[in-house]
């Protein structure tokens, strides 16, 4: 390059001094002929030491010299001019000083050329070494002149844009290679830059045009200056960051993806064990922090519907008499449906054309929601619900969102399977303790309408139902009559009377197994075959008033037997899962057990009424035969029975204990029957022998009574009621509160009676007269504290 360069500065020297040389070449000849003999031998000796000189330098211009000048030398021997002689030296002088000059001239100039060959060599060589490195080099090097033009760039920037180096060099990069958006704002601060009126940009990110698309670049800058220091060209260093910036984008949505489940899962974890809370921070945050529009969460139930829990916004009336299932009917093979079955997320792309989404279409095109997806809750290989998102951006559901939010949701299902689980739980515990509060009821009372409304209640507060009713059959009447009801608005007949086949009800009682009916209103008749066109309207009317919807009928059967039907409505759109099921049947197999308990002891509680009653009875007829028997003293045993129980209750005995005691105030001389007429009929006085007989009477009482059991507590007024305060009584003269408190009051009124009635051997005493007695013999007698309510009750009845 350089040597070229040199070749052009000689032809160009020589072409601008032209004329000069010709000057100079002609003053010589003129110089020669002028003073040499010899002038045509001068004009030819001139060329060629000239070309001597060209072809051979110094050496050339020597030699040629030494020949011109001993041509011109010989010349002048041979053609001698008088006054010529100064030729003889001039002239040689002249051609040799003339070689001499032009041979140091050209040997000059061709050393010269020689090392300029010489420096373009090394230069070649070193550009050829420097653009081996400039290609080595891994990062784009572009340089620009101050117009934007290319002046050169290595191979890895003609690899990038996808051009040969000729199909760059040259060309304006900014109308080139940088996108239009970018292209004036680049354009104006490289203008700036070097205008001089801003600083050179060391470091800068944009895109570049490549022949595939674009690529981002990140630029390294610096500046090629000339002598003044102005800028004659900018130099780039640009590494190729598309992949990288993809990378960082991707860690960066990667990192606030893990930021989203980390605080979805610890706010899920400090919220409350409840199914429908931690359902709405899900969908919630699906629409706030994910960006979907709209969002719910459904619960796969066991028949094949999806029960929404809970929907974000709350207030969106999308789901608004919202109907979606996952078996294989139309309306379960929407993307909730497949979801829950497949256990794999389901986008669709466009609900104008899905044809499995025209159940929903209308209503998703009248919210502007244009892409679905459905992801399922899945928990220990099972799955339990669908997160179902919305959204109106069409394609938004790409597959990194798709597969995240599908992470989101295996990451938070689990913590609403706990919820599920610990509410499922907590409900099984309350039914459990449900059951447990029937039987308690049913064990502690016999009150049949007590256990069935405390049964009704549990029936309504557990499965969150409308009304529930009771009817029993009688089997006597064949008839279901109206039993107790809970929840309904208008008033039940409470004298209803059903006929078994007349009826819904009578048609439960009559199959002797449940009937659901989930769409009550329009199915109802369908389960009726037998009914009038009257009881027909009325029932009719019944669920119109009543605006039931659903309807579960459950017979009452306990050992065989029909003892009624309990029925369960609902207002609401509802069906029973099989554990709600479960708990009617269960619940409703102990209501009829209660029925069965409660009939069965009231049986009981009847018999045993009846019994105690021939029992009393028998004893009140004991106790007559034994006042006939004795005829004077005739109604005695009543008589003192009565007062004996008042005086009793006063001092506290317990109603227990009182029936004991009438007992044996009634019995007190059933030892009667074993004395002699003889003597228990003498109208005289008794001898002290047969005193001693009459006596006996206390020991033989105990001898009969304690032979019955059901009479043995009643053995201490009949055994003692002779004994005295003081000790002086019989049979074993127990003294003080040795002697049953029960036989002290009865000893108080059995001689106040006696005092105060007839004797064959004496007339009765005054009524003031046997107070006065009692009143004397209080602490040697008679008990003071049983004498002291004795007075009291006696003053009280005058």
């Amino acid at each position: 390059m350089i040597i070229k360069f040199t070749r052009g500065y000689i032809k160009d020297f020589f072409r601008k001094n032209l004329i000069l040389l010709l000057v100079i070449y002609f003053s010589i000849l003129v110089l020669v002929v002028r003073y040499f003999p010899s002038g045509t031998l001068g004009i030819l000796l001139v060329p060629f030491i000239i070309i001597c000189a060209i072809r051979w330098r110094l050496k050339g211009g020597l030699i040629s010299a030494i020949i011109a000048s001993s041509l011109v030398t010989i010349s002048y021997f041979f053609i001698r001019r008088e006054g010529d002689f100064h030729a003889l030296i001039g002239g040689p002088s002249v051609y040799f000083l003339t070689g001499s000059i032009l041979g140091l001239a050209f040997e000059y100039i061709w050393r010269t050329i020689t090392k300029l060959e010489e420096s373009e060599q090394s230069y070649h060589n070193l550009y050829e070494k420097f653009k081996s490195y400039f290609d080595l080099v891994q990062v784009i090097i572009v340089t620009l002149d101050i117009e934007g033009r290319v002046t050169s760039i290595n191979s890895k920037g003609c690899d990038l844009l996808g051009f040969r180096e000729e199909e760059i060099i040259g060309k304006d990069w900014f109308d080139s290679f940088i996108p239009e958006e970018k292209k004036e704002e680049i354009k104006a601060v490289f203008s700036k830059i070097i205008s001089g009126d801003m600083r050179l940009v060391e470091y800068y990110e944009n895109p570049v045009i490549t022949k595939d698309g674009r690529r981002l670049i990140a630029w390294h800058n610096s500046a090629i200056l000339d002598d003044t220091g102005s800028i004659i060209e900018v130099i780039s260093a640009g590494e190729d960051i598309t992949e990288l910036k993809r990378l960082e984008a991707e860690n960066e949505e990667k990192l606030r993806n893990l930021n989203i489940l980390y605080n979805s899962l610890k706010e899920l974890a400090t919220e409350e064990m409840n199914v429908y809370k931690r359902a709405h921070i899900i969908a919630r945050i699906c629409v706030e922090t994910l960006g979907v529009d709209f969002a719910w969460v459904g619960c796969a139930e066991p028949y094949g519907r999806v029960r929404i829990i809970s929907k974000y916004p709350p207030e969106h009336p999308y789901t608004e008499d919202f109907i979606v299932r996952w078996d294989e009917t139309p309306l379960g093979q929407g993307p909730a449906g497949r979801a829950i079955r497949t256990g794999t997320p389901q986008i669709i792309e466009d609900t104008t054309k899905d044809k499995s989404f025209i159940p929903w279409r209308d209503r998703a095109l009248r919210y502007g929601f244009y892409t679905v997806g459905a992801f399922p809750l899945i928990s220990h290989r099972r799955t339990f619900g669908v997160l179902n998102l919305y959204s109106g951006k069409p394609g938004f559901f790409t597959p990194e969102r798709k597969d995240f939010i599908q992470t989101f949701a295996y990451s938070v299902c689990s913590t609403l399977e706990n919820a599920r689980l610990f509410e499922d739980l907590q409900k099984r515990l309350r039914r459990i303790q449900s059951f447990r509060k029937i039987d308690v009821a049913i064990a502690g009372s016999t009150d049949m309408k007590l256990v069935l409304n405390i049964a009704l209640n549990e029936v309504i507060r557990q499965l969150n139902i409308d009304a529930v009713d009771v009817f029993l059959y009688n089997p006597y009447t064949q008839m279901l009559e109206y039993t107790i009801s809970l929840g309904f608005r208008s008033d039940i007949d409470k004298k209803a009377k059903i006929k078994l086949r007349e009826s819904l009800i009578g048609r439960v009682a009559l199959a002797r197994h449940s009937i659901e009916i989930s769409d009550l209103k329009n199915t109802w008749r369908g389960y009726v075959v037998d009914i009038s066109d009257r009881d027909a309207e009325n029932f009719e009317q019944f669920i119109i008033d009543e605006d039931f919807n659903y309807y579960y009928g459950i017979p009452l059967i306990s050992k065989g037997k029909l003892l009624g039907v309990l029925e369960v409505f609902c207002r609401s759109s509802i069906e029973f899962n099989g554990e709600e099921k479960d708990f009617l049947e269960v619940l409703a197999g102990q209501i009829a057990i209660a029925i069965d308990n409660v009939r069965l002891l009231q049986s009981l509680e009847d018999a045993n009424m009846e019994l105690t009653r021939a029992y009393e009875e028998t004893i009140e007829g004991w106790a007559y035969v034994l006042d006939l028997r004795d005829r004077e003293t005739e109604g005695h045993s009543q008589r003192v029975a009565d007062l004996t129980i008042k005086i009793a209750e006063r001092m506290g005995i317990g109603s227990k204990e009182l029936v004991h005691i009438r007992r044996g105030a009634l019995l007190h001389d059933i030892g009667k029957m074993a004395i002699p007429d003889s003597i228990l009929l003498k109208p005289d006085r008794l001898t002290e022998k047969e005193w001693d007989i009459m006596k006996k009477h206390s020991i033989y009482a105990y001898q009969i009574l304690s032979r019955i059991e059901y009479l043995s507590p009643a053995l201490d007024i009949p055994y003692c009621h002779h004994e005295r305060w003081d000790g002086s009584g019989y049979p074993r003269g127990l003294k003080g509160e040795e002697i049953p408190l029960s036989a002290r009051i009865f000893a108080v009124v059995d001689v106040f009676d006696a005092l105060t009635s007839n004797r064959p051997y004496r007339k009765a005493w005054t009524r003031d007269s046997a107070i006065e007695y009692i009143r004397s013999e209080s602490g040697r007698l008679f008990d003071p504290d049983v004498v002291k309510i004795f007075l009291e009750i006696i003053e009280e009845e005058g």
